[in-house]
């Protein structure tokens, strides 16, 4: 009897101990110090700064640049307001301009050179495999505004072109060049208006100048109930074209919903995350490509997200959306048992209350996402209440620690400009050179006004720089 109490105590103490011990662990594991790894002596430094003209700073939109081989091209709107191109050899230290035929909608059948107060209206170049250049811009839900060149490497020779294909031409918004795999150009947009609308893709044939439908339907389809913001379509290290985007339902931003993911080997066919092909175009009812349902008012805006491929080149989609409490938080998902999991990444104390049209201020941005050569990632982020930075997460989407970046490039410019709201802003290279060198445009403008006329007076036009970094 006596043998027997002594066994069960023995196996008591036994228990306490592992459960002590068990303890103890957990509590080594909880009390870990963040990892804080440090790159800020990775910081580009400054080789050149060329000044280029004077430009428009009433208010937001997007300027183009483009390096190809040993040339630089640029597009932008002068103080003036009116569509502007600029050339240059690299090593050359001055850009020849050439500003496009001034005419307004009515002068130009709906297409127009001159800015108003649409922040949308962005402009953007591209350059095909024989060199010949291409434009377009300054449209939102307007008939395609369109340049061709007409002699290879002459901005001067930039001519319009009132159509492309030929359909479907009349509501156009976000132009984009962009260069396939095997060299060729294709040019993508929407066709209609913010909740109704379709993503086209054409492409261009350089020995008959002309261009055609890339797929026989639009990409996406909204199905005259929304629109897809969608990303363009990236090469990665797998060498499959990757893209993604939410649906909108209306005019209104909050409106956005279901983020969702398609790859293609061609950029013809193309499939779900788990290798299933998916018929064009796509709608919201092909819920195998929904990564995330995240409903409308569901914390989700224009292309919150990031994309990045794991070691097996699987992909992870990195966003925000409202947690339980209502808080804005960042998530990542990727895919575990044939289906996409999601895994909250933050823990902030902060809504960010977005809604209505037009452009709006950004609160809170995602920034890069990476998987880093140790295996783990890294996701950036700007926010309103926590600054900017760069989270550190584990091979399972732990947070345990933080990067620390050199700042980006215009973090640490003055502004020049004194008028009250001016912003710094900066545009990437589209392009490549050859040389090793990076290059930023950099100018300075008020925010976006959701498209409307700010008040007089405003602010005088800001200088246009090139910076040339290594």
């Amino acid at each position: 009897m006596m043998n027997r109490k002594i066994r069960v105590n023995l196996s008591l103490v036994w228990l306490v101990f592992l459960a002590l011990v068990s303890c103890n662990q957990k509590s080594q594991e909880t009390s870990k110090e963040p990892i804080v790894i440090d790159e800020r002596d990775q910081k580009l430094s400054v080789n050149k700064i060329i000044p280029i003209d004077s430009v428009w700073a009433g208010h937001r939109v997007g300027f183009s640049m483009l390096t190809h081989k040993n040339r630089q091209y640029i597009a932008y709107y002068n103080k003036d307001r009116h569509m502007t191109v600029g050339q240059r050899n690299l090593d050359e230290d001055q850009f020849e301009l050439y500003q496009l035929p001034v005419f307004d909608r009515e002068e130009g059948q709906g297409t127009s050179t001159t800015l108003g107060w649409d922040s949308h209206n962005s402009v953007t170049i591209g350059i095909d495999s024989e060199g010949y250049l291409h434009l377009a811009g300054n449209m939102h839900v307007h008939p395609i505004t369109y340049f061709r060149g007409q002699e290879p490497h002459d901005i001067s020779s930039l001519k319009q072109e009132m159509e492309m294909v030929g359909s479907n031409e009349k509501r156009c918004t976000y132009p984009h060049f962009m260069t396939d795999r095997e060299g060729r150009l294709l040019f993508h947009y929407r066709d209609g208006g913010s909740g109704n609308g379709n993503e086209i893709y054409n492409i261009y044939d350089v020995a008959s100048k002309e261009w055609t439908r890339l797929l026989d339907s639009p990409l996406t389809d909204g199905q005259g109930e929304m629109n897809a913001y969608a990303s363009q379509p990236s090469l990665r290290e797998d060498n499959w074209y990757h893209m993604y985007w939410v649906w909108r339902d209306t005019p209104e931003c909050e409106t956005n919903h279901d983020l969702s993911y398609i790859k293609s080997p061609d950029m013809k066919n193309w499939y779900d995350a788990f290798g299933n092909q998916v018929l064009l175009p796509v709608t919201i009812d092909q819920k195998n490509v929904v990564v995330d349902p995240v409903p409308p008012k569901g914390g989700i805006i224009n292309l919150a997200a990031k994309l990045c491929l794991d070691e097996n080149n699987a992909p992870l989609m990195a966003f925000h959306k409202y947690d339980e409490n209502g808080n804005l938080q960042f998530y990542v998902s990727r895919i575990e048992e044939g289906a996409w999991k999601a895994k909250q990444v933050t823990d902030w104390d902060y809504r960010w209350e977005f809604s209505g049209r037009g452009s709006i201020p950004s609160e809170v941005r995602l920034g890069d996402f990476n998987r880093r050569e140790d295996g783990n990632y890294e996701l950036g982020y700007q926010h309103i209440k926590y600054g900017e930075g760069v989270l550190l997460l584990d091979k399972d989407l732990n947070t345990i620690g933080e990067v620390l970046k050199p700042d980006n490039f215009g973090a640490d410019l003055k502004l020049e400009g004194d008028f009250e709201g001016l912003e710094i802003r900066t545009t990437n290279d589209l392009g490549a050179s050859e040389n090793g060198k990076t290059y930023r445009l950099k100018w300075e403008t008020l925010p976006p006004n959701r498209d409307r006329a700010y008040p007089e007076p405003w602010p005088n036009p800001s200088v246009l720089y090139l910076y040339e970094l290594e």
